[in-house]
Protein backbone atom coordinates (compact mmCIF):
# COMPACT_ATOMS: atom_id res chain seq x y z
CA UNK A 1 0.00 0.00 0.00
CA UNK A 2 1.35 3.53 -0.87
CA UNK A 3 1.97 6.29 1.01
CA UNK A 4 -0.85 8.39 -1.10
CA UNK A 5 -3.40 5.59 0.33
CA UNK A 6 -3.07 6.60 3.92
CA UNK A 7 -4.16 9.91 5.40
CA UNK A 8 -2.61 13.20 5.44
CA UNK A 9 1.01 13.09 7.97
CA UNK A 10 -0.31 15.92 9.81
CA UNK A 11 -3.75 14.01 10.15
CA UNK A 12 -2.12 10.66 11.30
CA UNK A 13 -0.01 13.26 13.28
CA UNK A 14 -2.83 15.09 15.31
CA UNK A 15 -4.71 11.93 15.86
CA UNK A 16 -1.31 10.00 16.79
CA UNK A 17 -1.27 13.10 19.65
CA UNK A 18 -4.50 13.06 21.04
CA UNK A 19 -3.93 9.01 21.45
CA UNK A 20 -0.23 9.74 23.22
CA UNK A 21 -2.61 11.95 25.55
CA UNK A 22 -4.99 9.63 26.33
CA UNK A 23 -2.28 7.34 27.01
CA UNK A 24 -0.52 10.07 29.13
CA UNK A 25 -3.74 10.66 31.20
CA UNK A 26 -4.02 6.68 32.00
CA UNK A 27 -1.04 6.17 33.34
CA UNK A 28 -1.45 9.23 35.72
CA UNK A 29 -4.18 8.31 36.90
CA UNK A 30 -3.52 4.57 37.39
CA UNK A 31 -0.10 5.31 38.76
CA UNK A 32 -0.53 8.14 40.98
CA UNK A 33 -1.12 6.06 44.02
CA UNK A 34 2.66 5.12 44.16
CA UNK A 35 3.49 8.42 45.73
CA UNK A 36 0.22 7.56 48.09
CA UNK A 37 1.26 4.56 49.66
CA UNK A 38 1.56 6.13 53.15
CA UNK A 39 -1.49 8.24 53.66
CA UNK A 40 -3.55 5.41 52.46
CA UNK A 41 -2.22 2.95 54.90
CA UNK A 42 -2.44 5.52 57.89
CA UNK A 43 -6.39 6.02 57.16
CA UNK A 44 -6.92 3.00 56.05
CA UNK A 45 -4.67 1.00 58.44
CA UNK A 46 -3.68 -1.78 56.04
CA UNK A 47 -0.41 -3.94 54.84
CA UNK A 48 1.58 -3.36 51.73
CA UNK A 49 0.33 -6.50 50.49
CA UNK A 50 -3.13 -5.19 50.95
CA UNK A 51 -2.14 -2.18 49.34
CA UNK A 52 -0.75 -3.42 46.92
CA UNK A 53 -3.88 -5.12 45.38
CA UNK A 54 -5.64 -1.75 45.22
CA UNK A 55 -3.12 -0.47 42.90
CA UNK A 56 -2.64 -3.40 40.93
CA UNK A 57 -4.67 -6.34 41.26
CA UNK A 58 -7.78 -4.50 41.29
CA UNK A 59 -6.70 -2.32 38.74
CA UNK A 60 -6.04 -5.03 36.45
CA UNK A 61 -8.67 -7.75 37.44
CA UNK A 62 -11.06 -5.83 34.86
CA UNK A 63 -8.52 -4.21 32.67
CA UNK A 64 -7.31 -7.70 31.55
CA UNK A 65 -10.36 -9.31 31.51
CA UNK A 66 -12.29 -6.21 29.27
CA UNK A 67 -9.66 -5.74 26.88
CA UNK A 68 -10.47 -9.08 25.00
CA UNK A 69 -14.17 -8.13 23.90
CA UNK A 70 -13.60 -4.41 23.63
CA UNK A 71 -11.25 -5.26 21.51
CA UNK A 72 -13.46 -7.31 19.20
CA UNK A 73 -15.81 -4.38 19.07
CA UNK A 74 -12.76 -2.49 18.24
CA UNK A 75 -12.29 -4.57 15.13
CA UNK A 76 -15.86 -4.01 14.46
CA UNK A 77 -17.39 -0.64 15.07
CA UNK A 78 -15.83 3.00 15.67
CA UNK A 79 -12.56 3.10 17.31
CA UNK A 80 -12.21 6.42 18.01
CA UNK A 81 -15.46 6.41 20.17
CA UNK A 82 -14.73 3.61 22.09
CA UNK A 83 -11.82 5.48 23.48
CA UNK A 84 -13.95 8.44 23.95
CA UNK A 85 -16.28 6.93 26.08
CA UNK A 86 -13.43 4.89 27.83
CA UNK A 87 -11.43 8.13 28.52
CA UNK A 88 -14.65 9.37 30.25
CA UNK A 89 -15.66 6.45 32.29
CA UNK A 90 -12.21 6.27 33.72
CA UNK A 91 -11.84 9.90 34.38
CA UNK A 92 -14.94 9.65 36.46
CA UNK A 93 -13.94 6.65 38.29
CA UNK A 94 -10.25 8.23 39.13
CA UNK A 95 -11.98 11.22 40.75
CA UNK A 96 -14.40 8.87 42.68
CA UNK A 97 -11.38 7.14 44.12
CA UNK A 98 -10.96 10.85 46.02
CA UNK A 99 -14.30 10.11 47.73
CA UNK A 100 -13.71 6.41 48.55
CA UNK A 101 -14.11 6.19 52.51
CA UNK A 102 -12.66 2.63 52.96
CA UNK A 103 -10.32 -0.07 51.31
CA UNK A 104 -14.16 -1.68 49.81
CA UNK A 105 -14.90 1.49 48.08
CA UNK A 106 -11.28 2.49 46.97
CA UNK A 107 -11.07 -0.94 45.53
CA UNK A 108 -14.16 -0.68 43.89
CA UNK A 109 -13.24 2.41 42.21
CA UNK A 110 -10.28 1.06 41.14
CA UNK A 111 -12.08 -1.69 39.31
CA UNK A 112 -13.95 0.75 37.47
CA UNK A 113 -10.57 2.87 36.65
CA UNK A 114 -9.38 -0.59 34.98
CA UNK A 115 -12.27 -0.96 32.82
CA UNK A 116 -12.38 2.57 31.43
CA UNK A 117 -8.82 2.17 30.38
CA UNK A 118 -9.08 -1.47 29.07
CA UNK A 119 -10.63 0.27 25.98
CA UNK A 120 -8.10 2.46 25.04
CA UNK A 121 -4.82 0.39 24.01
CA UNK A 122 -6.37 -2.28 21.44
CA UNK A 123 -8.70 0.66 19.48
CA UNK A 124 -4.76 3.11 19.37
CA UNK A 125 -3.49 -0.22 18.12
CA UNK A 126 -5.29 -0.53 15.94
CA UNK A 127 -5.79 2.74 14.64
CA UNK A 128 -2.00 3.49 14.27
CA UNK A 129 -1.75 0.64 12.11
CA UNK A 130 -3.89 2.50 9.95
CA UNK A 131 -2.68 5.80 9.86
CA UNK A 132 1.06 4.91 9.13
CA UNK A 133 2.58 3.08 6.57
CA UNK A 134 4.94 -0.01 7.24
CA UNK A 135 8.11 1.71 7.33
CA UNK A 136 6.70 4.35 10.13
CA UNK A 137 4.48 2.46 11.96
CA UNK A 138 7.13 1.45 14.61
CA UNK A 139 7.84 4.78 15.31
CA UNK A 140 4.37 5.41 15.70
CA UNK A 141 4.06 3.30 18.19
CA UNK A 142 7.23 3.92 20.17
CA UNK A 143 5.76 7.49 20.05
CA UNK A 144 2.42 6.17 21.82
CA UNK A 145 4.62 4.36 24.12
CA UNK A 146 5.79 7.56 25.47
CA UNK A 147 2.90 7.78 27.06
CA UNK A 148 4.00 5.13 29.61
CA UNK A 149 7.21 7.24 30.76
CA UNK A 150 5.41 10.70 30.08
CA UNK A 151 2.00 9.62 32.04
CA UNK A 152 4.35 7.90 34.42
CA UNK A 153 6.61 10.52 35.28
CA UNK A 154 3.42 13.03 35.35
CA UNK A 155 2.35 10.73 37.76
CA UNK A 156 4.97 11.21 40.14
CA UNK A 157 5.99 14.72 39.55
CA UNK A 158 2.26 16.02 39.50
CA UNK A 159 0.87 13.29 41.93
CA UNK A 160 3.14 14.68 44.69
CA UNK A 161 3.13 18.18 43.85
CA UNK A 162 -0.64 18.10 44.55
CA UNK A 163 -0.47 16.35 47.38
CA UNK A 164 2.14 18.66 49.03
CA UNK A 165 -0.01 21.08 47.90
CA UNK A 166 -3.65 20.49 49.02
CA UNK A 167 -1.28 19.14 52.12
CA UNK A 168 -0.39 22.31 53.20
CA UNK A 169 -3.92 23.89 52.48
CA UNK A 170 -7.03 24.57 54.51
CA UNK A 171 -8.68 21.28 55.09
CA UNK A 172 -11.70 21.10 52.17
CA UNK A 173 -15.13 19.86 52.62
CA UNK A 174 -17.33 18.92 49.14
CA UNK A 175 -20.52 18.92 48.71
CA UNK A 176 -22.40 15.46 48.95
CA UNK A 177 -18.85 14.11 50.28
CA UNK A 178 -17.92 15.91 53.12
CA UNK A 179 -14.39 16.72 54.10
CA UNK A 180 -11.92 14.78 52.47
CA UNK A 181 -8.28 13.93 52.74
CA UNK A 182 -4.94 15.84 50.50
CA UNK A 183 -4.43 12.30 49.33
CA UNK A 184 -8.66 12.29 47.89
CA UNK A 185 -8.29 15.55 46.28
CA UNK A 186 -4.80 14.29 44.57
CA UNK A 187 -7.83 12.21 42.84
CA UNK A 188 -10.01 14.24 42.10
CA UNK A 189 -7.74 16.90 40.69
CA UNK A 190 -5.49 14.52 38.37
CA UNK A 191 -8.62 12.54 36.50
CA UNK A 192 -10.62 15.81 36.23
CA UNK A 193 -8.33 17.12 33.13
CA UNK A 194 -9.65 13.63 30.84
CA UNK A 195 -13.16 15.33 30.15
CA UNK A 196 -11.48 17.92 28.17
CA UNK A 197 -9.49 15.41 26.01
CA UNK A 198 -12.80 13.46 25.76
CA UNK A 199 -13.87 16.37 23.66
CA UNK A 200 -11.19 16.67 20.99
CA UNK A 201 -11.17 12.21 20.96
CA UNK A 202 -15.12 12.66 20.07
CA UNK A 203 -14.52 15.27 16.81
CA UNK A 204 -11.60 13.20 15.74
CA UNK A 205 -12.17 11.27 12.50
CA UNK A 206 -12.33 7.71 12.30
CA UNK A 207 -9.21 5.99 10.28
CA UNK A 208 -10.24 4.32 7.27
CA UNK A 209 -9.71 0.30 7.37
CA UNK A 210 -6.75 -1.09 5.72
CA UNK A 211 -6.77 -4.79 4.29
CA UNK A 212 -4.31 -6.94 4.21
CA UNK A 213 -1.06 -7.53 6.60
CA UNK A 214 -0.75 -6.20 10.12
CA UNK A 215 0.88 -3.02 8.62
CA UNK A 216 -0.95 -1.80 5.60
CA UNK A 217 1.06 -3.72 3.47
CA UNK A 218 0.32 -5.49 -0.43
CA UNK A 219 -2.99 -7.76 0.48
CA UNK A 220 -1.86 -11.33 0.57
CA UNK A 221 -3.00 -13.20 -2.37
CA UNK A 222 -6.94 -13.14 -3.01
CA UNK A 223 -7.45 -10.53 0.08
CA UNK A 224 -9.58 -7.78 -0.71
CA UNK A 225 -8.24 -4.27 -1.31
CA UNK A 226 -8.64 -1.27 0.42
CA UNK A 227 -12.07 -0.18 -0.23
CA UNK A 228 -13.33 -3.59 -0.61
CA UNK A 229 -16.32 -5.15 1.57
CA UNK A 230 -14.31 -6.10 5.31
CA UNK A 231 -13.03 -9.58 6.39
CA UNK A 232 -13.34 -10.30 10.26
CA UNK A 233 -11.51 -13.07 11.57
CA UNK A 234 -13.06 -15.38 14.07
CA UNK A 235 -11.70 -16.57 17.46
CA UNK A 236 -11.12 -20.03 15.65
CA UNK A 237 -9.16 -18.26 12.79
CA UNK A 238 -7.50 -16.42 15.21
CA UNK A 239 -6.46 -19.20 17.61
CA UNK A 240 -5.26 -21.02 14.37
CA UNK A 241 -3.00 -18.84 13.47
CA UNK A 242 -1.60 -18.12 17.25
CA UNK A 243 -1.09 -21.95 17.25
CA UNK A 244 0.72 -22.11 14.11
CA UNK A 245 3.47 -19.40 14.84
CA UNK A 246 3.42 -20.43 18.58
CA UNK A 247 7.09 -19.92 19.56
CA UNK A 248 7.00 -16.92 17.63
CA UNK A 249 4.62 -14.98 19.51
CA UNK A 250 5.76 -16.51 23.33
CA UNK A 251 9.11 -14.37 22.79
CA UNK A 252 7.66 -10.77 22.36
CA UNK A 253 4.20 -11.39 24.42
CA UNK A 254 5.88 -13.89 27.14
CA UNK A 255 9.22 -11.76 27.51
CA UNK A 256 7.52 -8.44 27.86
CA UNK A 257 5.35 -10.36 30.54
CA UNK A 258 7.59 -11.48 32.34
CA UNK A 259 9.63 -7.99 32.62
CA UNK A 260 6.52 -6.23 33.22
CA UNK A 261 6.69 -7.58 36.62
CA UNK A 262 9.92 -6.03 37.26
CA UNK A 263 8.71 -3.27 35.42
CA UNK A 264 5.14 -2.34 37.42
CA UNK A 265 6.87 -3.33 40.82
CA UNK A 266 9.37 -0.61 39.77
CA UNK A 267 6.99 2.05 39.36
CA UNK A 268 4.78 1.50 41.94
CA UNK A 269 7.94 0.72 44.96
CA UNK A 270 10.69 2.95 44.27
CA UNK A 271 10.00 6.04 45.64
CA UNK A 272 8.25 4.21 48.73
CA UNK A 273 11.88 2.92 49.10
CA UNK A 274 13.30 6.27 48.71
CA UNK A 275 11.08 7.18 51.36
CA UNK A 276 11.90 4.31 53.91
CA UNK A 277 15.72 3.50 53.20
CA UNK A 278 16.38 7.08 53.53
CA UNK A 279 14.03 9.40 55.00
CA UNK A 280 13.19 11.41 51.91
CA UNK A 281 10.31 13.86 52.28
CA UNK A 282 7.03 12.50 49.77
CA UNK A 283 7.40 15.32 47.85
CA UNK A 284 10.61 14.96 46.75
CA UNK A 285 10.37 11.10 46.43
CA UNK A 286 7.99 11.36 43.70
CA UNK A 287 9.46 14.31 42.00
CA UNK A 288 12.80 13.01 42.09
CA UNK A 289 11.77 9.66 40.61
CA UNK A 290 9.17 11.17 38.53
CA UNK A 291 11.89 13.69 36.59
CA UNK A 292 14.16 10.61 36.08
CA UNK A 293 11.23 8.33 34.98
CA UNK A 294 10.02 11.06 32.60
CA UNK A 295 13.93 11.99 30.73
CA UNK A 296 15.32 8.42 30.97
CA UNK A 297 12.24 6.84 30.46
CA UNK A 298 11.09 8.54 27.59
CA UNK A 299 14.56 8.39 25.75
CA UNK A 300 14.04 4.68 26.71
CA UNK A 301 11.18 4.33 24.84
CA UNK A 302 12.36 6.18 21.39
CA UNK A 303 16.11 4.48 22.00
CA UNK A 304 13.78 1.31 21.65
CA UNK A 305 12.10 1.60 19.11
CA UNK A 306 13.57 3.96 16.66
CA UNK A 307 16.44 1.33 16.68
CA UNK A 308 13.83 -1.37 14.94
CA UNK A 309 14.03 0.42 11.68
CA UNK A 310 17.65 0.20 10.94
CA UNK A 311 18.16 -3.37 12.37
CA UNK A 312 15.23 -3.97 9.80
CA UNK A 313 16.99 -2.58 6.94
CA UNK A 314 20.11 -4.59 7.44
CA UNK A 315 18.53 -7.78 6.72
CA UNK A 316 17.86 -8.38 10.45
CA UNK A 317 13.47 -9.55 10.81
CA UNK A 318 13.69 -10.60 14.24
CA UNK A 319 15.24 -6.97 15.17
CA UNK A 320 12.68 -6.24 17.93
CA UNK A 321 13.40 -9.60 19.66
CA UNK A 322 17.33 -9.05 19.54
CA UNK A 323 16.55 -5.28 21.31
CA UNK A 324 14.33 -6.88 23.85
CA UNK A 325 17.13 -9.73 24.53
CA UNK A 326 19.34 -6.70 25.07
CA UNK A 327 17.50 -4.75 27.66
CA UNK A 328 16.88 -7.99 29.32
CA UNK A 329 20.37 -9.10 29.97
CA UNK A 330 21.30 -5.27 30.17
CA UNK A 331 18.93 -4.43 33.04
CA UNK A 332 20.05 -6.67 35.65
CA UNK A 333 22.88 -4.82 36.88
CA UNK A 334 21.38 -1.30 37.42
CA UNK A 335 17.90 -2.48 38.83
CA UNK A 336 19.97 -4.75 41.58
CA UNK A 337 22.51 -1.87 42.65
CA UNK A 338 19.88 0.99 42.63
CA UNK A 339 17.69 -0.60 45.48
CA UNK A 340 20.82 -1.32 47.12
CA UNK A 341 22.40 2.23 47.06
CA UNK A 342 24.10 3.88 50.04
CA UNK A 343 22.91 7.23 49.86
CA UNK A 344 19.55 8.59 48.54
CA UNK A 345 21.60 11.07 45.77
CA UNK A 346 23.22 7.10 43.86
CA UNK A 347 20.11 5.56 44.27
CA UNK A 348 17.89 8.31 42.33
CA UNK A 349 21.03 8.71 39.75
CA UNK A 350 20.58 4.72 39.40
CA UNK A 351 16.85 5.48 38.75
CA UNK A 352 17.71 6.72 35.66
CA UNK A 353 19.40 3.69 33.85
CA UNK A 354 16.72 1.64 35.74
CA UNK A 355 13.80 3.29 33.66
CA UNK A 356 15.70 3.60 30.54
CA UNK A 357 15.53 -0.12 30.12
CA UNK A 358 12.18 -0.12 31.37
CA UNK A 359 10.68 1.79 29.12
CA UNK A 360 12.83 0.55 25.93
CA UNK A 361 11.09 -2.60 25.11
CA UNK A 362 7.59 -2.36 25.54
CA UNK A 363 6.98 -0.53 22.22
CA UNK A 364 9.62 -3.05 20.51
CA UNK A 365 7.12 -5.90 21.78
CA UNK A 366 4.18 -4.63 20.57
CA UNK A 367 5.81 -3.62 17.05
CA UNK A 368 7.09 -7.07 17.40
CA UNK A 369 3.49 -8.54 17.53
CA UNK A 370 2.21 -6.27 14.56
CA UNK A 371 4.59 -7.24 12.23
CA UNK A 372 3.59 -10.91 11.92
CA UNK A 373 -0.37 -10.40 12.23
CA UNK A 374 -2.44 -10.08 10.02
CA UNK A 375 -4.85 -7.01 9.49
CA UNK A 376 -8.05 -7.65 10.68
CA UNK A 377 -6.66 -9.89 13.64
CA UNK A 378 -4.77 -6.88 15.44
CA UNK A 379 -6.79 -5.60 17.96
CA UNK A 380 -7.46 -9.02 19.48
CA UNK A 381 -4.38 -10.42 19.19
CA UNK A 382 -2.53 -6.92 20.98
CA UNK A 383 -5.63 -7.18 23.25
CA UNK A 384 -4.41 -10.75 24.26
CA UNK A 385 -1.03 -9.31 24.15
CA UNK A 386 -1.96 -6.39 26.50
CA UNK A 387 -4.15 -9.58 28.74
CA UNK A 388 -0.67 -11.78 29.06
CA UNK A 389 1.72 -8.67 29.97
CA UNK A 390 -0.96 -6.95 32.39
CA UNK A 391 -2.04 -10.40 33.58
CA UNK A 392 2.05 -10.60 35.10
CA UNK A 393 3.04 -7.23 35.24
CA UNK A 394 0.57 -4.94 36.23
CA UNK A 395 -1.95 -7.31 38.50
CA UNK A 396 1.54 -9.40 39.90
CA UNK A 397 4.14 -6.87 39.65
CA UNK A 398 3.41 -4.54 42.50
CA UNK A 399 2.01 -7.59 44.63
CA UNK A 400 4.95 -9.47 43.45
CA UNK A 401 7.37 -7.03 45.67
CA UNK A 402 4.59 -6.55 48.65
CA UNK A 403 4.49 -9.93 49.00
CA UNK A 404 8.78 -10.48 49.40
CA UNK A 405 8.63 -7.84 51.77
CA UNK A 406 6.14 -8.62 53.65
CA UNK A 407 6.26 -12.88 53.82
CA UNK A 408 10.16 -13.07 52.92
CA UNK A 409 11.66 -10.61 55.00
CA UNK A 410 9.28 -9.16 57.10
CA UNK A 411 9.75 -5.89 57.15
CA UNK A 412 9.16 -2.41 56.10
CA UNK A 413 12.19 -1.41 55.55
CA UNK A 414 13.63 -4.50 53.89
CA UNK A 415 11.92 -3.06 50.70
CA UNK A 416 14.97 -2.28 49.16
CA UNK A 417 15.95 -5.98 48.72
CA UNK A 418 12.50 -7.06 47.39
CA UNK A 419 13.15 -4.54 44.74
CA UNK A 420 16.81 -5.89 44.47
CA UNK A 421 15.70 -9.78 44.50
CA UNK A 422 13.20 -8.75 41.62
CA UNK A 423 14.91 -8.63 38.34
CA UNK A 424 17.49 -12.06 39.56
CA UNK A 425 14.26 -13.75 39.21
CA UNK A 426 12.28 -12.47 35.76
CA UNK A 427 15.56 -11.20 33.68
CA UNK A 428 16.86 -14.39 32.99
CA UNK A 429 13.51 -16.19 32.58
CA UNK A 430 12.76 -13.02 29.90
CA UNK A 431 15.95 -14.17 28.27
CA UNK A 432 15.30 -17.55 27.71
CA UNK A 433 11.70 -16.78 26.16
CA UNK A 434 13.49 -14.73 23.41
CA UNK A 435 16.10 -17.00 22.58
CA UNK A 436 13.17 -20.19 21.99
CA UNK A 437 11.28 -18.50 20.01
CA UNK A 438 13.38 -16.32 17.56
CA UNK A 439 14.06 -18.79 14.64
CA UNK A 440 9.84 -19.18 14.73
CA UNK A 441 9.31 -15.43 14.68
CA UNK A 442 11.54 -15.13 11.36
CA UNK A 443 10.09 -17.54 9.82
CA UNK A 444 6.68 -16.14 10.64
CA UNK A 445 7.90 -12.67 9.52
CA UNK A 446 8.67 -13.89 6.14
CA UNK A 447 5.24 -15.37 5.72
CA UNK A 448 3.72 -11.32 6.49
Amino acid sequence: MSQAEFPAPWRANYALLLLLLAYILSFIDRNVMAVLIGPIRSDFAISDFQYSLLHGFAFSMFYIVMGLPIARLADRHSRKWIVTVGLVAWSMMTCLCGTARSFFTLFLARIGVGVGEATLSPAAFSMLGDLFPKEKLARALATYSLGITLGGGLAYVVGSTVYEWFAGAEQLVLPLFGEVRPWQMTFIAVGAPGFILAIFLGLLSEPVRRSGTALGGVPPSGAPASGAPEVHHGLAEIGAHLRRHFRAYVAPIGSVAVLGILGYGTMAWYPEFLIRTFDMPRGEAGSQFGLMFLIAGSVGTLVGGWSVEPLMRRGYQDAPLRIILAVSALWILPAVLGPLSGSPTMAVWMAAPIVFFLNAHYGVGVAAVQFITPNRMRAQVSALMLFVTNLFGLAFGPTAVAMLTDFVFGDDLALRYSLAVLPLLVCPLAILLVLQGMRGYRQAAELE
